[in-house]
């Protein structure tokens, strides 16, 4: 087998503005998690990532055509569009099914087990390398997502291992989806058509499953749970997906994921505001971890290797 080719991106640094919309994101990621637990009562889970991405994708080509994009024009994208949707979709069913079975605090830990899945395949699809330090600080800004939320935990049986593996599994696919992006001809779609893709092709899985499930809506949902359903829509996926994937475009996969650790933490803090779940001193040591970690993922490595002079030609839209 051939070495990867090495993307352009792949050794650039992440520059103020980005390091600035990256925080906006995960913000928004782990306010997310409390608006989808929120709208529980009115509308089951799997109902409501159906809702979602029927609501984000007319944004989308709302959004797109005001931006000129062409989004049934033939360009090659549409094989690798739709093999992120499938992963995209199932990625969601196994999130949410896998939160059936294991807490929520050990399904934030292992979902962020991510980062590392697209180091690794960063590595082999990308041609990006992290050095010895940049892994370091994937490690650490774990061990600090894990010690916010407070794992390990006693009385795991085996019905909380498979939620875990389920929880691992869709942190698997979200790796994936974000390298099919990177590394295929997707990469030269506008980000509005290639969230378009998968947002599409999950309708109809996620759809499936919520009726293979068995969810309905019991009573008419309220006014908030209505509005938490339009935010998801419309800002989560429809704004907040395009822009992750306008990044991903322009800057290193390996290092935009690293930062996704500052989610959980975001959703802690949140949840203690909004939800007046526990906060104590040791969520500042586990924040301390994290922002330690995320600095050596950043930091320029020597010992990683520098993209190849032979590199793809990458259009920028």
């Amino acid at each position: 087998m051939s070495s990867p080719q090495a993307i352009p991106s792949a050794g650039r640094p992440l520059s103020a503005g980005a390091i600035a919309l990256m925080l906006m994101l995960c913000l928004t990621w782990g306010f997310n998690q409390i608006a989808v637990k929120l709208v529980l009562p009115d509308i089951p889970p799997m109902l409501q990532a159906t809702f979602r991405s029927m609501g984000a994708l007319p944004v989308l080509f709302i959004i797109g055509t005001l931006r000129g994009v062409k989004f049934f024009e033939r360009d090659g994208t549409w094989k690798p569009g739709v093999i992120a949707g499938l992963m995209f979709g199932i990625e969601f069913v196994l999130i949410f099914q896998g939160l059936r079975f294991t807490p929520a605090s050990r399904a934030v830990v292992f979902l962020y087990t991510a980062p590392f899945f697209v180091a690794l395949g960063s590595y082999q699809v990308l041609g990006e390398r992290l050095g010895g330090t940049q892994w370091l600080g994937l490690a650490i800004s774990f061990a600090g997502v894990a010690l916010a939320i407070g794992v390990p935990q006693p009385n795991v049986d085996s019905h909380v291992l498979l939620g875990d593996l389920m929880i691992v599994g869709g942190a698997a696919l979200w790796a994936a989806t974000t390298l099919v992006a990177k590394g295929t001809r997707l990469r030269f779609a506008a980000p509005e058509k290639a969230l378009g893709y998968q947002v599409a092709t999950s309708i109809p899985i996620l759809g499936l499953a919520a009726w293979l499930f068995g969810e309905t809506i019991p009573h008419t949902p309220s006014p908030l749970s209505l509005g938490l359903m339009a935010f998801q829509a419309i800002w989560v996926v429809g704004t907040t997906f395009t822009l992750w994937f306008a990044l991903v475009k322009t800057y290193s996969a390996s290092k935009l994921s690293a930062f996704t650790f500052i989610t959980p933490l975001f959703g802690v803090v949140g949840s203690y505001f909004i939800m007046h779940d526990t906060l104590n001193l040791t969520f500042g040591a586990a924040a301390v971890l994290v922002i330690a970690g995320l600095f050596l993922v950043n930091r320029p490595s020597q010992s990683a290797a520098a993209p190849r002079d032979a590199l793809l030609n990458v259009t920028k839209t």
